[in-house]
């Protein structure tokens, strides 16, 4: 995979994390600020996602093999590695991942971005999708439920999108909770990522709250 690809995933990454904002109304109304100018009720964003998003009843969790542990230091959460497929990397001051994963067997890439604000679960598809867009017109969601990982409720989301001709998927888990909002991101190309669903998921399900809210 080139750096050229990488430099661009990651680019979209920024992109889906600082391009909203919530605020809170004179009348205490909590809404959305979108980098268009446009804006949202929260309460909107809820009523129209909240019942479209399935439920996987089916329990996750981290893998036996998975025995090394990388936390956070922003938030309250941790990720279960395998450090015979996985390599890490804290990220530098400034980006927007707090820490980077490279699978050693293949092109496939992870990236952990955390916040100290909270922003509700029910949104995030919407609001990932929007964004998206700015950087992949063509992006869409291919595939989106909650699971239950590690006792946890986080939300699975597969984004599909094509930038300057290359076609890509990011699939990844998103977390929230008082203590901030967590997305566990991996990224390749699509042709390659059907083939690296297990070693994906391996991955995603090492994702833990370290300490409960």
């Amino acid at each position: 995979m080139t750096k050229l690809f990488i430099s661009i995933l990651l680019l979209f990454s920024a992109t889906i994390i600082n391009a909203q904002i919530k605020a809170v109304t004179e009348k205490g109304d909590e809404v959305i600020l979108y980098s268009d100018g446009t804006w949202k009720y929260t309460s909107e964003e809820n009523s129209s996602k909240e019942d479209t998003i399935a439920v996987n009843p089916s329990p996750f969790a981290k893998s036996s093999t998975s025995g090394f542990l990388v936390k956070s230091t922003r938030t309250n959460i941790g990720v279960w590695i395998n450090p015979k497929k996985w390599s890490f990397s804290k990220s530098k001051e400034g980006d927007v991942s707090e820490y980077e994963f490279e699978y050693k067997g293949d092109d496939l890439y992870a990236m952990l971005i955390t916040e100290k604000i909270g922003i509700p679960l029910e949104n995030m598809p919407a609001i990932a999708l929007e964004n998206a867009k700015e950087a992949a017109p063509d992006a869409r969601i291919v595939k989106k439920e909650y699971r239950t990982v590690n006792g946890n409720k986080v939300l699975m989301l597969r984004m599909d999108g094509t930038t300057q001709g290359i076609e890509f998927s990011y699939y990844g888990y998103y977390y929230s909770g008082d203590k901030g909002t967590v997305q566990f991101i991996t990224y390749t190309a699509k042709s390659m990522l059907e083939s690296l669903i297990p070693e994906i998921e391996a991955l995603l399900n090492g994702l833990d709250v370290i300490m409960k809210d």
